[in-house]
């Protein structure tokens, strides 16, 4: 028997018939629709074309419950969101695309709003914001209580409807058309069904994005709908892409228990459940999460997921138990109106009974890899949404940043077609369909093996994995390719084919990561790995099959201890800058004799252990540097005990670190260490009593730009220590607009248009000196204005012309004596220089035990 190779291209009759388009959509979700209204816009004249599997209506963004993420409260900043998320996702996050979404989300969240999402608000008008798992701030926003992409996608579907673009429906994509140079040249579809275009037909389009949503049919029980099979990640392997992180898929921990044998798509229970205060017990009744995670019932999912699968292991239940009986009837039935339905219709009322759940396949944090433009390795071929891996996820999705991402993505998508303006290349000849020498159809997968995939799959390659299950799923795969029967093409094996090219590239990928981490939890090897794993697996297609390939991740070229540099990560900071501070503040010390009276007075091979302790009372920022440092000088023979977190209040005499080693190590390491503690700190120890001073007042402290050459991240980290926000990081976060510029620009307006001209959709900030230049500000649509140097009363008078037409901060002139005064007028910020550029040292010093 000769198993057949996975397909480089599905078996299809001859396109029938051909359409043009300047841009091409594969997908009708919001990462889809998105992207078309929004290059439409940008190019009016162009010819936007989207194909979906389904009605315009269908896919996966209409039956996500939780809400949309984003920095809205001015409580909350981006810098959290993105902390959150990197949490989240395990180490394997890309943060320059975190920080993409982060910042730009809430203007993308804006526009979405324009465009005719109703989202829900609260008695004065203001967005309700609530709190879902591995959040730290209440930032999503929720519609129709429980049913905020049904309101997504009808506001977006009605647009699309209202507009130029062209839409087919019903229609399964194929393949990419490439043209003699391997650009992207359109696609092949089939149209199911009859009408004006039925049968296999193309496209010819120079740029082709594909936002076709997930995969969890891949898995016998899952939350995504029935088209959910993975078209567009294997497409674009058929096309040369690679896929990346195909490992990680996330599955929802609390998914409505249906029965052993339920299979297909399964009601999902929101994370907004447990964010409102429900929370998991077992059959006894006793809470389970308490002690799992600082978090408890909102920790991130991957952790939720296996403490669900722990304890029905441990008490041999078949699921567990989400208690939300303390909200009553009334709040079921207006927060939660949809999972409230659903309940009742299976049997079950939430209001009375715990409802039972257990984890099932829900979303692929990995996918095709693209950038941060959302450009695939094939020239013209996009992606975006949940089929792409753009690095915001890592190794586990945080909840709610899934329509966050693909709403940002697609803009970021539309503006760099608007930019590239492909030209129209050489004529594509159209595919015609390869036979085999029996003549029979080459390549496709029996539509009979889909549900024994979907069966071995959640068997063995689920929530539990490990290499003897793995391996047993790998050969059921295999054999899945073969078959004694004639498959005819059609869109059963289509998919099939689909399901079994993403099943065997999944796990191909998941077999070979031998360590456990975010959503990828293998039993044989239960601990994370940063030494060895702290990459990702890309995955490409050829003739001789999936090949793999391990590319280290961005952080992991440092020589920092991996706690630090996770930390780091974690924090937002890049561990290779840090790691490059470290080096040039120990170049500065050491020069190329080295600590020349530690060599002479102690002997080589004497060791000793040193107390790190805080000399004032302060907020202790920088013990991952500090250990760095005492890391790189006496590498493996140095042992680092913290004693303390970062952002914690220390008191005089407390014990922030214990060091062990080479007691020449530990001299030598010293004043480097402590210099880097103790201005961290005393930056951080600032912000702490400037945050006490405007504390219940609703302002906030923020930093500016004025930082020390090359210490900017870490500064700006140390105000976020201390309780204050960071306003931008470098002048390209946003656009702010001075005196200077609106005299270059000939005028406030004149500064705007050309702002917006060349970078759409960037915040714009405006700084003004006197009263009078508010309003025309705000008339040109300004989102923050900046008061320099306003008295207290015509702060007051500002904020009251306002109105909260646009956030407002206060600078220059503040001192703490008037902080409190000053916030009382009801500005959003203060922003204060001081923090990073004139904050004292806190008083640290490093005492040796002696022997």
């Amino acid at each position: 028997m000769t198993i057949p190779a996975i397909p480089q291209r599905l078996t299809a009759p001859p396109p029938g018939w051909t359409v043009e388009a300047d841009v091409v959509v594969v997908g009708s979700g919001v990462a889809g629709l998105t992207l078309a209204l929004r290059y439409a816009a940008l190019e009016p004249a162009a010819r936007v074309l989207v194909v979906t599997k389904d009605v315009l209506s269908s896919g996966s963004t209409r039956w996500a419950q939780g809400g949309i993420a984003a920095v809205l409260d001015p409580a909350d900043t981006p810098e959290e969101h993105l902390s959150d998320t990197l949490l989240a996702g395990v180490g394997l996050c890309d943060t320059e695309a975190v920080r993409a979404m982060v910042t730009e989300g809430p203007d993308a969240l804006r526009r979405l709003i324009a465009t005719g999402a109703r989202f829900d608000t609260d008695a004065a008008g203001e967005l309700q914001l609530t709190r879902e798992g591995g959040h730290r701030r209440d930032r999503i926003v929720h519609a129709g209580g429980d049913a905020t992409g049904a309101e997504v996608q009808r506001a977006l579907v009605q647009a699309v409807r209202e507009s130029a673009i062209e839409v087919i429906e019903h229609a399964l994509v194929l393949d990419l058309l490439k043209d003699a140079e391997g650009r992207t040249a359109g696609v092949t579809l089939h149209v199911m069904g009859e009408g004006e275009r039925d049968g296999v037909g193309a496209v010819r389009a120079r740029a082709v994005v594909l936002a076709t949503g997930g995969m969890g049919q891949v898995y016998a029980a899952t939350t995504n709908p029935v088209v959910s099979t993975g078209d567009g990640v294997a497409l674009a392997l058929r096309a040369g892409a690679v896929v990346r992180d195909l490992e990680f898929v996330q599955f929802h921990p609390t998914v409505l228990w249906l029965g052993e044998d339920a299979t297909g798509q399964q009601p999902l229970i929101s994370e907004a459940v447990r964010g409102e205060g429900a929370v998991l017990v077992d059959a006894d009744g006793t809470r389970f999460m308490r002690g799992v995670h600082e978090l408890a019932d909102l920790a991130p999912r991957d952790v939720v997921a296996k403490a669900i699968m722990r304890r029905m292991r441990e008490t041999g239940a078949a699921h567990m138990y989400l208690d939300a009986r303390h909200f009553g009837e009334h709040k079921w039935r207006t927060r939660f109106p949809t999972i409230h339905a659903v309940c009742l219709e299976h049997g079950i009322d939430p209001v009375t009974q715990p409802i039972p759940v257990a984890p099932a396949a829900h979303y692929a944090s990995g996918g095709v890899r693209v950038d941060l433009r959302g450009r695939t390795g094939v020239p013209g071929l996009y992606a975006c949404g949940e089929v792409a891996c753009t690095g915001v996820h890592g190794a586990n999705r945080l909840a709610s940043n899934s329509l966050l991402e693909g709403l940002v993505f697609a803009e970021r998508i539309a503006a760099d077609i608007h930019t590239v303006r492909p030209a129209p290349g050489d004529s594509v000849p159209l595919p015609v369909p390869v036979p085999v020498p029996d003549g029979r159809p080459a390549g496709l997968a029996d539509p009979r093996t889909r549900p024994r995939i979907q069966a071995h799959m959640s068997r063995g390659a689920g929530v539990l994995r490990g290499e003897e299950s793995l391996a047993e799923v790998a050969k059921a795969l295999l054999g899945a390719r073969w078959t004694p029967v004639a498959v005819e093409p059609c869109t059963e094996s289509w998919e099939a084919t689909n399901l079994l090219t993403v099943a065997s590239a999944l796990v191909a990928a998941a077999r070979n990561r031998e360590e456990t981490r975010g959503s990828h939890w293998r039993e044989d090897f239960p601990d994370r790995n940063d030494a060895w794993w702290l990459g990702h697996l890309d995955l490409t297609l050829t003739s001789e099959g999936i090949t793999m390939t391990y590319v280290p991740h961005e952080r992991r070229t440092t020589g920092l201890p991996p706690r630090a540099a996770a930390e780091l990560t974690e924090a937002g900071l890049d561990p290779a800058g840090v790691e490059a501070v470290v080096e040039a503040a120990l170049r500065e010390d050491l020069q190329e004799a080295g600590d020349v009276t530690s060599a002479a007075t102690i002997p080589a091979g004497r060791t000793d252990t040193a107390d790190v302790v805080a000399r004032a009372d302060g907020v202790v920022c920088g013990l991952a540097l500090a250990e760095a440092v005492f890391s790189r000088v006496g590498g493996d023979g140095v042992v680092v005990e913290r004693r303390v977190k970062d952002g914690e209040r220390v008191s005089r005499g407390d014990v922030l670190m214990t060091v062990t080693g080479a007691t020449r190590d530990l001299l030598t390491a010293e004043r480097t260490a402590l210099n880097l503690l103790t201005h961290l700190s005393g930056v951080a120890t600032l912000t702490g009593r400037w945050t006490e001073a405007v504390a219940g007042t609703g302002a906030r402290i923020r930093d500016s730009r004025k930082t020390l050459p090359g210490l900017r991240a870490l500064e700006k980290y140390a105000v976020r220590c201390g309780g204050g926000v960071n306003h931008r990081m470098s002048l390209s976060d946003a656009a702010l607009i001075k005196d200077n510029h609106v005299v270059a620009a000939g005028g406030v307006a004149e500064a705007f248009r050309a702002v917006r001209d060349a970078y759409p959709g960037l915040p714009i900030e405006v700084e003004v000196d006197r009263i009078d230049q508010i309003e025309p500000v705000l008339a040109e649509g300004a989102e923050e204005i900046l008061l320099d140097n306003f008295s207290v009363e015509d702060l007051a008078r500002a904020v009251r012309l306002v109105g909260g037409r646009a956030r407002l901060e206060s600078s220059g002139g503040l001192t703490l004596d008037s902080a409190r005064e000053v916030a009382a007028t009801g500005v959003d910020y203060l922003a204060v220089g001081a923090l990073t550029h004139s904050a004292p040292a806190l008083d640290i010093a490093m005492d040796l035990r002696g022997n």
